[in-house]
C-alpha cells in the first residue's frame, strides 16, 4: 500500500479529478485539509472509512497516521485543496515517507486560480498582453525569499494571481501599484467554483476598498493584469494565415 496526495480541486466536488475520486472511493484512510476542502467531496468516501481532519494536526501527527494505516494495508489518500504542488507543504511530507520507506504517488488537481479565471471569463494568457502568469503570496509569517517581494514582482506586469493574502489586501494591492499602477485591472474572486463563490471587479486603487464593502476578508484571491480587460492580438494558432505542422497557411482567395 501506498500514500496518494490527491488534488481535491478548488471547492466544486465535480472538479476533483477521475483518478482522484477514485483513489477517494477505495481509501481506507483518508485526512483531509478541513479548513480548505469542501466536505461535500467527502461524500466518495467509502463507508468504512476513517477521516481525519488535519486543520487540529501536526506534521508528525499526520505521519503517525500514514505510517499506521499503512502497516496494516490500507490505502492512504492525503486530500489537499486545489492542486497540492501549490502552496501544500507536501515536500516535507514526502521526504519524511521517503525516510520512512513508505511509497507515495501525487494526484494533481484543478487549482483555484484556474478555476478564478473560469469564475471572471478571462484568459490569463492573452497575446500581445501576457504571456507569463506569476503565482504569489505576500510575505507574512511565511518570508518570501528577495527579489519575490510584490513590489519586485509588479514590474513584470505579467498576469499575476496573488494567493494567501486576503486579509491583507489593501497593503498588497498599495505594494502592486507600484509596478502596474493603480489603474490596472484587478478582480477578487472569493470562493472560486463554491456556490458561494463571489466576484469583484476594480482596479488596483479601489479593489481592497470594494472587496472590503462586499465583506470579504479570507479564502479569496486576487487578479491582477490587463488580460482582465481590454484589447489583445488575435491568436496565431487559429489564425488562417498561420501555419503549422497540422495545416496550411491560407490566402483570402483559398
Amino acid at each position: 500500500m501506498k500514500v496518494y496526495f490527491v488534488g481535491a480541486g478548488p471547492g466544486d466536488p465535480e472538479l476533483i479529478t477521475v483518478k482522484g475520486r477514485r483513489l477517494l472511493e477505495e481509501a481506507g484512510v483518508i485526512i483531509y485539509a478541513g479548513s480548505l476542502v469542501n466536505p461535500e467531496i467527502l461524500k466518495y468516501a467509502p463507508p468504512g472509512a476513517k477521516l481525519y481532519n488535519s486543520a487540529s494536526l501536526t506534521l508528525e501527527e499526520v505521519l503517525a497516521i500514514m505510517q499506521e494505516a499503512v502497516a496494516r494495508g490500507e490505502k492512504v489518500v492525503r486530500l489537499h485543496t486545489g492542486d497540492p504542488s501549490l502552496y501544500g507543504a507536501i515536500q516535507e511530507q514526502m521526504d519524511a515517507l521517503e525516510g520512512l520507506g513508505i511509497p507515495y504517488e501525487i494526484v494533481p488537481g484543478v487549482s483555484s486560480f484556474a478555476a478564478a479565471a473560469a469564475a471572471v471569463r478571462r484568459e490569463f494568457t492573452l497575446p500581445g498582453i501576457s504571456q507569463t502568469v506569476i503565482l504569489t503570496r505576500r510575505a507574512g509569517r511565511t518570508p518570501v525569499p528577495a527579489g519575490e517581494s510584490l513590489p519586485d514582482l509588479s514590474r513584470h506586469r505579467a498576469s499575476l494571481c496573488l494567493f494567501l493574502s486576503s486579509q491583507d489586501l489593501a497593503a498588497a494591492a498599495a505594494e502592486l501599484a507600484r509596478g502596474y499602477g493603480e489603474n490596472t485591472p484587478a478582480a477578487v474572486v472569493y470562493k472560486a467554483s463554491w456556490p458561494e463563490e463571489k466576484i469583484i471587479h476594480g482596479t488596483l486603487g479601489d479593489i481592497a476598498a470594494r472587496s472590503r464593502e462586499a465583506g470579504i476578508d479570507r479564502t479569496a484571491l486576487l487578479l491582477v493584469g490587463d488580460f482582465l480587460a481590454g484589447s489583445y492580438q488575435r491568436s496565431c494558432l487559429y489564425n488562417p494565415a498561420f501555419s503549422h505542422g497540422y495545416r496550411e497557411a491560407k490566402t483570402p482567395h483559398d
